[in-house]
């Protein structure tokens, strides 16, 4: 069983990350053979702008061992099956991704592995699980650094538990808190699961519940505190729900029943033992140098090094 971390831990959607680095620095960054190495460069410079910005004590890279688990497909079938459909053509039942993207991964692993950044990825699971069980063992504060909103459900602000979302690279990012969720859904992180479950997700073929969109969502949970509270009003006929939500409501429960588990991120993945600390010199320096020259990552290794041996 992992061990509980104490000090400030930051957790790398690290997939969310690369897909930013990707479409966000130009192909023409090449390594000396012309292979792009628009991804790797973008993510290290990603990398060391959060660490100079934030000065975590401990920092992981949480990999996605599988994007679609089949835990979630059997109690939604439909969860995340298009881009099952988008990519049926080709093959394989992975995820879609740039072909100039996916070359560019195992160079992305190796660089972190030698520079010593923890990489943690365990199967049957998603990112996200990695991250909600991290967040859950942490006793410090905890930044989620994604670009995806479902873990927006993670932030506790008694815990110092936070998402830090970019707008723009990663210079300019929304510290989410509970207030910025309250301003922007009318809930706090124990409430956004029950919000997008409720909404639905086209992205992650999600149905959610037909005729309730995020603002009818909200307040439903601001009338009857949660998804708990909202079915118990279906089943009172003194309750303050219309009569479609009521017959809507009525309709998703076999939906309802299960989306919960679907939606909510696990906390209880068997993580490895791995250390955390983040690195002030490279655990393989050699290797580093070797993956600096073959891939041209000059610049940008360079600073990252510079800035973890402060």
């Amino acid at each position: 069983m992992m061990r509980s971390v104490t000090g400030r831990l930051m957790l790398l959607d690290t997939a969310s990350l690369y897909f930013r680095a990707y479409f966000g620095v130009p192909d023409s960054v090449r390594a000396p053979d012309g292979s792009p190495v628009n991804a790797v460069r973008g993510l290290l410079d990603f990398i060391d702008r959060l660490v100079r910005d934030h000065h975590p004590d401990h920092l992981v890279a949480c990999m996605d061992a599988d994007w679609r688990p089949a835990w979630r497909v059997e109690l939604i079938p439909s969860y995340k099956a298009h881009r099952v459909a988008e990519e049926r053509a080709s093959g394989p039942d992975e995820e879609e991704v740039p072909d100039t993207l996916s070359p560019q991964v195992p160079v992305i692993e190796a660089v972190l592995d030698a520079v010593g950044i923890a990489r943690v990825g365990v199967d049957g699971y998603e990112a996200d699980d990695v991250i909600g069980t991290f967040t859950a063992r942490a006793r410090g504060p905890v930044d989620i650094v994604t670009g995806d909103r479902d873990l927006y459900q993670l932030v506790d602000d008694a815990r110092g538990v936070r998402v830090l979302y970019p707008l723009k690279g990663v210079g300019t990012l929304q510290i989410t808190d509970e207030a910025v969720l309250r301003g922007k859904y009318g809930v706090d992180g124990a409430g956004y699961a029950d919000l997008a479950l409720l909404r639905g997700d086209p992205s992650d073929g999600l149905p959610g519940v037909p005729g309730v969109g995020e603002k009818t969502a909200a307040k439903l949970l601001a009338g009857f505190g949660d998804l708990a509270g909202i079915l118990a009003a279906v089943d009172d006929p003194e309750a303050g729900l219309t009569p479609a939500q009521r017959r809507r409501l009525t309709e998703a429960r076999p939906y309802l029943a299960v989306a919960p588990k679907v939606v909510r991120v696990a906390d209880d993945v068997p993580l490895p033992e791995v250390g955390t600390a983040l690195p002030r010199t490279p655990r393989d320096p050699d290797a580093v140098r070797e993956l600096a020259a073959r891939w041209g990552l000059g610049g940008s290794l360079e600073r990252l090094l510079t800035t973890l041996a402060r």
